[in-house]
Order: structure tokens, then sequence, then C-alpha cells
């Protein structure tokens, strides 16, 4: 199957083959959240991105191998309303931003800051800390040595524009800064965006329209 990363709910996943890593998306619940089950290619250990919803639709993804850990990207209760049952189910370690994990009724037991890693078997993602959607939100690099990057973006970046900032200007000015310095500062065009609602994008598909963003404030 090719990799569009359309999905929608009650679909199937679509699955993004990489040389180390294999990555599938699938769309649960009411608010067509997007989660992702990480794979790393040589040892088999897993890694789940948001568990927003449908505990038994998640569960069938991981399968009989489980996962290690999940990482839940913000602390909004559509990206974690089936985390207490994969977890419980898989024995998983939590991570979440530091700032957000107070916002999450399921313990953390790894709290990120800005740089920190999280690994999945021999693939290694690095966190960045996005202000303003949340306080605590994070985004997940992976740097693909064999390829382009691809970012996780939770609901700080997607096609079109950031994430709601809830007409609070300072908050949409923090989250534009951050987006632009640690995400489009630092990464090529072709970095593949994975966000936490709908479909997938480039950093050089939305690159032209930061100004546009800029001005019209969210």
């Amino acid at each position: 199957m090719t990799y569009s990363g359309a999905v929608k709910v009650g679909g199937p996943a679509n699955v993004h083959e990489l040389a180390d890593l294999m990555i599938s998306k699938v769309a649960v619940g009411s608010m067509n959240n997007n989660a992702y089950l990480l794979r790393c290619r040589a040892t088999g250990e897993q890694l789940l991105i948001d568990a927003a919803a449908e505990p038994r639709t998640l569960l069938r993804l991981i399968g009989d191998d489980g996962i290690a850990s999940v990482v839940t990207t913000h602390r909004h209760g559509d990206h974690w309303q089936a985390l207490a049952e994969v977890v419980e189910a898989t024995g998983a370690r939590t991570y979440a931003g530091r700032y957000d994990a107070e916002g999450i009724p399921v313990p953390t037991d790894v709290l990120l800051d800005d740089g920190d890693t999280v690994r999945v078997g021999r693939v290694e993602l690095t966190a960045r800390h996005l202000v303003g959607h949340t306080p605590g939100s994070i985004a997940l690099v992976y740097d693909d040595p064999h390829g382009h990057p691809h970012v996780f973006t939770g609901d700080c970046l997607f096609p079109g524009g950031v994430g709601n900032t809830w007409e609070d200007p300072e908050a949409f000015a923090s989250l534009i800064r951050d987006v632009e310095d640690k995400l489009f500062g630092q990464l090529p065009d072709e970095t593949w965006v994975y966000p936490g609602h709908g479909n997938d994008t480039t950093l050089g598909n939305e690159r032209p329209h930061l100004p546009e963003w800029r001005e019209r404030g969210w």
C-alpha cells in the first residue's frame, strides 16, 4: 500500500515504511484524532503516539507484541481518552511534556523537556517543546539517517496553519514563534509532518504561508 497519510475513522491504518522505522497511522474517535504506532524494524519494539480514543482499535493495531511506551503530545482530553486502558493492557511507560503532565489523568512516568530523546528500539526521536496550544505541547522529530526528517506535531502544526490558540494573541505569538524557530528554522522542506488530526503535509508545503498565518493571527 502506498502511504498517503489519509485515514478515516473506522478505516484501516495507513503504513509508512521507512528503512529503520514503520509508522502506522489510524484515525479514531468523534474528533477524528490521529494515533501513530512506531515500530523499530531492527528490534520490533513499538511506541504509540497519542492513545486518543477507541482502545480496542489501538490494541488491535498494537498487536500481540505490545508497546514499550506511549507518548501523549499534549493534555487536551481528545488525545488521551484511551490512555488508561492501553497502559493497563500493555504496561507501557508513559511520556508527556513536563508542563502538560498534570492535566493528563494517567500518571506520566517520563517528563519531557525540549531536546530530550525518546527511544523506540534503536530509533531515536527528539522532543521539541512548543508553547501556545497548551503550555507543554511536545512534537517528536525523527531525523531519518536514510532520508528526510519526520515530525509528529500533535495539535501544534497542521496543513494550513498552527493549532488553535483559543483567540489568545499571546498564545498564538508564542506558538508561531516556536513552530518557526524549532521546526521550520531547523528542518528542511522535505520534512514530513504527521499532525494530530487530518492529513499529513510537509514543511515545504506550509513554509510559504507563514507570513499569511502571522498576518491573520491564527
